[in-house]
This record gives structure tokens, sequence and C-alpha cells, in this order.
């Protein structure tokens, strides 16, 4: 293969790659722009009510993720961190919440699970985005 079409090719697949990222963002519900979200105030309510109960810490959660207390939060699981502090749209907790992605992958599960709202999504890609903190 010659330089120019092994060139083409490459910028080909990254323009593709771009194009999946940038469609996954485009699916995400946005950042909620309230400040100083916290973990205590603001993201432990919307995991009580709807996570803890597979992903709690003190249990044996859901793939080693527990998500009721920060420190498990932010520790994250059998697969590695769950939360990129400072990206959202790039930690896995959002994808799955957010139903972005596999299908097989998306949170909550169960039989009486109710998905998060866009606004319970983007007040947790806030918290994220601002350090998860």
């Amino acid at each position: 293969m010659n330089p120019t079409k092994i060139t083409l090719a490459a910028l080909a697949a990254a323009f593709s790659f771009a194009l999946a990222v940038s469609a996954e963002d485009a699916k995400l519900p946005p950042a909620s722009d309230k400040k100083d979200v916290t973990y205590a105030t603001d993201i432990k309510p919307i995991f009580d009510a709807s996570c803890v109960k597979c992903h709690n810490s003190t249990k044996k959660p859901k793939a080693g993720v527990g998500l009721d207390t920060l420190e498990a939060a932010l520790k994250g699981g059998k697969e590695g961190k769950v939360i990129t502090a400072g990206d959202s749209a790039k930690s896995t907790l959002v994808l799955t919440v957010a139903h972005v992605g596999d299908p097989d992958t998306f949170m909550p599960k169960g039989k009486d699970a109710k998905a998060l709202s866009a606004e319970q999504v983007g007040l947790i890609r806030a918290w994220i985005d601002q350090g998860a903190k």
C-alpha cells in the first residue's frame, strides 16, 4: 500500500472514531449548571434511591462497585474506576446511567428499576465535572 493510501485510511479511521464519540456525547443529557455540587448533598440521595440496593460497599456490591459512600464510588470496582473526575463524558458511571452504549451495561437494572431522569444524570455529570467531591 502506498503512503498516501495509508494516510487516507488513518484519517478515515480517526474521523470515524471522532464521529462515534460525538454521537455518544450527543446522547448524554447536558451537565446541570448547578454550582458546588457535592456527593453528600446532591448525589448520595440519587444513589440511595436508585443504586445502593445493588451497589452497597458494606455488602457484596455488584461488579465490586459501591455507591453508598464517596470513597467507594471513587474507588471503582472489578473493572476499574467508574468515575473520571473532571470529565463526566468519559465516566463509565455516567454512560451506564444515561443509557449510552451497550444496553447490557445500562443501570439501574431489575424488574422494579426506574431509569434516572435527564436532570439526575445532568446533576451527576456536574458533580463529576466539578471534581467529584
